[in-house]
Formats: C-alpha cells, structure tokens, sequence
C-alpha cells in the first residue's frame, strides 16, 4: 500500500491560475443515464445505454429544471486553490468538504503569487479591472510575493520557538494555497457552474469553474451540449 501527498494532483486534472492551482476528478458515480432512469423509475423501466429519446428526455430535464434525476450523478473533486477561493467555493453549502489541516501539517506549503494584478472598479465594489501597464503590474505583484515570503518566515520562526501549529497559522495570508475533497451532485453543480463561470464572477474562482466543465464535458455530452458548454 501507498500514499501521497493530496498536494499533488491526480491523473486527471486541469492547471489553472497559471499553472499555480489545479483542479482534479477523483471519481463520478452515474452517467447520463442514470438521470435518465431515475426520471422513468415511476414507470418501472431502466435503459443501460442513452437512445434519441432518453437524449430529449436530458434536455427537458435540464431545460425545465427538474433536478431530482440529476441528483443521482454524484463528482468528488480536489481542488488546490488559494484560501481566499476555498472561502467562496465553501458558500456552496451544498456541497460536501474535507480539507488539509495546518493545525496538523506544515508540508508542501505554497503561496499564489499572481502575475496579473487587477485595480479595482470605480463604480462596482466587487468588480475589479485588468491593468496592462507592465510597470504597475511588476511592482504589485512583486509586494505580494514579498508579504508571501514574510509570513512563511515568521511562521516558520513561531515554530522554531515552539509555537504550536494551531496558532502559528494565524500569520499566513490568504493566498496560501490549501487543497480540499469537494463532493457534489449534477443538479447543484450545474447552479455552481451557472454562478462561477459568469462575468461578474471572480476571474480566479472562474477559472477552476471552467476547469470543471472541460473535466467532464467528454463524459456528458448531452449536459454539455444543453448547457452552452464550449
């Protein structure tokens, strides 16, 4: 038997955020057909392959919202995303979670440093704008990097004087990098995916959204297809 760090992402996965966070599939439980079997259990029929019909039948389930079926299709997700992802990611409360612990572990501990920084939006406080000047954009991010570095230092210090875990922590930014089991159902990914690949949505957590969607379109076409999926 062995084991590996869940900081490392499995066969299947998608890099985002500049090849600094990822997303990977660890395992689906259902198909396409299987909403589709579970629409048709009240007539006490079961297909084992999706035909033209069963196909129509996906879209009206889709189209007209009746999400009981899908809920039968389940995805468990890990994800590797800066704190401050895991924050938004974790309002989904549909979902269920299970993340690594620095209360128990300091390995494998990273920092997102983005290279793009955005100004904010004048007029909307949770919209922010890209920024092409070079200059502006070198200097911020290397404060960011900076501040990284600085709080792992003292972090590590607090150790080095035998500060327990627990509360050294307390000292880490939020863009440290965390990993976390994510387990949900078709119908609440779906709203998930409707909510997070959107504009006004933050660009990082978009990311991870559309990561989701090239994961396990091949698998579910007539999902993919329905839902404007590219």
């Amino acid at each position: 038997m062995t084991t590996q760090s869940i900081n490392r992402p499995p066969e299947k996965h998608v890099k985002v955020l500049d090849g600094q966070g990822w997303i990977g599939l660890i395992e689906t439980m259902g198909s396409e057909v299987t909403a589709v079997n579970a629409a048709r259990v009240s007539f006490g029929k079961m297909r084992t392959e999706m035909n033209d019909k069963d196909v129509t039948l996906l879209k009206y389930l889709i189209q007209h919202r009746h999400t009981s079926p899908l809920e039968h299709i389940q995805f468990t997700f890990v994800v590797h995303c800066p704190l401050f992802i895991r924050s938004q990611w974790h309002r989904h409360r549909t979902w269920k979670y299970n993340e690594i612990s620095r209360r128990y572990t300091s390995i494998d501990m990273e920092f997102y440093n983005p290279t793009q920084i955005r100004q904010q939006a004048e007029s909307d406080r949770q919209a922010s704008v890209s920024q092409d000047d070079a200059s502006w954009n070198g200097e911020n991010s290397k404060i960011i990097a900076d501040f990284n570095q600085q709080a792992f230092e003292v972090y590590e210090q607090l150790l080095e004087n035998g500060v327990a875990r627990e509360q050294a922590r307390g000292v880490l930014p939020q863009n440290m990098m965390t990993t976390f089991w994510a387990t949900v159902d078709l119908s609440n990914l779906l709203h998930f995916l409707d909510l997070r690949d959107d504009a006004h949505a933050q660009w990082e957590i978009r990311q991870y959204a559309q990561a989701i969607k090239s994961l396990i379109k091949d698998e579910f076409p007539t999902i993919a297809e329905v839902a404007g999926w590219e």
